[in-house]
């Protein structure tokens, strides 16, 4: 797609890899971009100010608090308009200063206060760059991860030679490359745009079933699944309900949450939003049973062993797909441990779904309580799609846009 008219704002932190922003310049204006670039009081040892300045034909920033002869009304709150201005945020190189920085909230340049003035519905691409070891620091990964959690997307570093003459992990993108990226994020924010005004229903963490009232049946889901498609749904312009089971997980923006406990709980909670839904995404970890009988106070140890009799939980998308769905989308996950892709298929067609998201518990990185997770994608019309590692922010991206693609054809 072009990006004729986009407004980008081009953040420079003080890396070797700066020398190879100005060609990004370049690039970014021979498509039609308007590109203002902030820096760094210590980015300008790599790359120059007056270079950038003349490519993208703007002033470069980088204090917050201008010289007396550049003051105007508006200077005091330029980082303000300025994150209300742009249509995307992408700082490279991005140093591990400059991502502790970001990850802290810490604001003391043009380049860290306009971050925190972005609007949460627009993007923000980070390309770290910087040493082997560096790169793989706890606290590197750590502050990359918090900034995952905060929306931005992070696009790891390509592997090869080193400024320091090592061998690894920490090479800024080409030019080139960096112009992928920031195309596919546009794509994708035209895609998931579609969604704007929809009404999704999601589902989301695992639910309680009581045995008495200190013990529970329960499992290892923590909601983030489910909370990332709401928070990036929400983002995009819909409006979104979230049935959540027992979550330390915060609500993200936008999103009318309702807490649950039971999977019956969740079940009537759900009913009452089937009719109401474009789109029903069922990402919770429901109990398939539940003790028959609640005792009543707490059980007491007086024997070596007891049996728990238990009846089967309501299978609430089933219930949707199979007699509540008319035109509308709904999708599901299949967490299978063998025969991954007959069980996923089989759900998709039994309970009637468009889409089902597949995953393992067994592969590291994947699954329950951790940030990211190895999917496939199915959807009724037989495509199959397998993707790498990646973080759950991304993969509701994904099914956010498979979900948008059906909207098309109404």
């Amino acid at each position: 797609m072009s990006l004729q008219g986009k407004k980008i704002l081009l953040g420079i932190s003080a890396g070797i890899a700066a020398y190879k922003i100005p060609l990004l310049v370049r690039l970014l204006k021979k498509e039609g971009a308007e590109v203002q670039v902030l820096m760094t009081q210590n980015a300008c040892q790599f790359v120059s100010d007056l270079t950038l300045a003349t490519l993208s034909e703007k002033s470069v920033l980088s204090e917050i608090f201008p010289k007396s002869s550049q003051v105007s009304p508006t200077s005091w709150t330029c980082h303000v308009a300025l994150g209300e201005w742009a249509d995307l945020y992408v700082i490279a190189p991005a140093t591990a200063n400059t991502l502790a920085k970001l990850a802290s909230g810490l604001c003391d340049d043009m380049l860290t206060a306009t971050f925190l003035t972005m609007p949460a519905t627009k993007p923000r691409l980070i390309f770290p760059s910087m040493d082997r070891e560096m790169y793989r620091s706890r606290s590197v990964q750590r502050n990359m991860l918090q900034l995952v959690e905060d929306g931005c997307k992070i696009i790891e570093p390509e592997s090869g030679e080193l400024a320091s003459g090592l061998i690894g992990e920490g090479r800024m993108p080409e030019p080139e490359n960096i112009m992928a990226s920031i195309h596919s994020e546009f794509q994708n924010m035209l895609q998931i745009d579609r969604l704007k005004n929809k009404r999704i229903l999601i589902t989301a963490g695992a639910t309680r079933e009581k045995i008495d009232d200190v013990r529970f049946v329960s499992n290892y889901s923590s909601g983030k699944m489910g909370f990332a498609l709401a928070g990036e749904a929400a983002k995009h312009g819909a409006e979104v309900v979230l049935i959540s089971g027992k979550t330390y997980l915060e609500t993200p923006g936008g999103v009318k949450r309702i807490d649950i406990e039971s999977a019956e709980e969740m079940f009537e909670e759900a009913k009452l939003y089937f009719e109401w839904s474009d789109v029903f995404i069922s990402a919770a970890a429901v109990a398939d049973y539940r003790p028959e009988k609640k005792i009543d106070g707490k059980f007491k140890k007086t024997t070596d062993s007891f049996e728990l009799q238990m009846v089967k939980n309501p299978d609430i998308l089933a219930h949707f797909g199979e007699q509540k769905k008319r035109n509308q989308i709904a999708i599901g996950f299949a967490l299978e441990s063998s025969d991954h892709l007959k069980h996923a298929q089989e759900k998709l067609i039994k309970k009637n779904l468009d889409v089902v998201v597949l995953n393992s518990p067994n592969i590291d990185g994947a699954g329950f309580e951790v940030d990211t997770n190895i999917v496939t994608i199915l959807s009724k019309e037989g495509d199959i799609q397998e993707y790498p590692l990646m973080s759950k922010r991304d993969i509701a991206t994904l099914i956010l846009k498979k979900s948008s693609c059906f909207f098309d054809k109404d």
